[in-house]
């Protein structure tokens, strides 16, 4: 329950405390607090993208269910089209959560590595 707290905080993955973003895509190098390096390595953050797509996707699919609900004469080129508005604002957390998940995933599969 701690692990989903700090997800949802946006907090580090090893002391659930720290930031982890400075800005909407920019993120820190170290945790302020326990000093663990984010980015593991060179294309860390590849992984993010198996969170990331799925999420788009989703949110794609789940706007046009609701737009097809309000608006059943729209064509479905159409309906994809204006669907894909609500991705385009939140790529902002899309992009962040990913990363938050993707670092959790992989501190709770591999806890063991001191900070890496």
């Amino acid at each position: 329950m701690r692990r989903l707290t700090a997800i949802l905080a946006q907090r580090c993955p090893v002391c659930f405390e720290g930031r982890v973003f400075t800005g909407p895509f920019r993120m820190k190098e170290h945790c302020d607090i326990c000093g663990v390096r984010f980015e593991r390595e060179q294309g860390y953050f590849l992984g993010a993208m198996y969170f990331s797509y799925p999420a788009a996707c989703a949110l794609i699919a789940a706007c046009a269910f609701v737009l097809s609900l309000f608006f059943p004469a729209l064509r479905d080129w159409k309906l994809i089209l204006v669907a894909c508005l609500p991705v385009v604002l939140l790529v902002p957390a899309i992009f962040r959560y990913s990363r938050i998940v993707w670092m959790h995933l992989d501190r709770w599969i591999a806890p063991d590595e001191d900070h890496w």
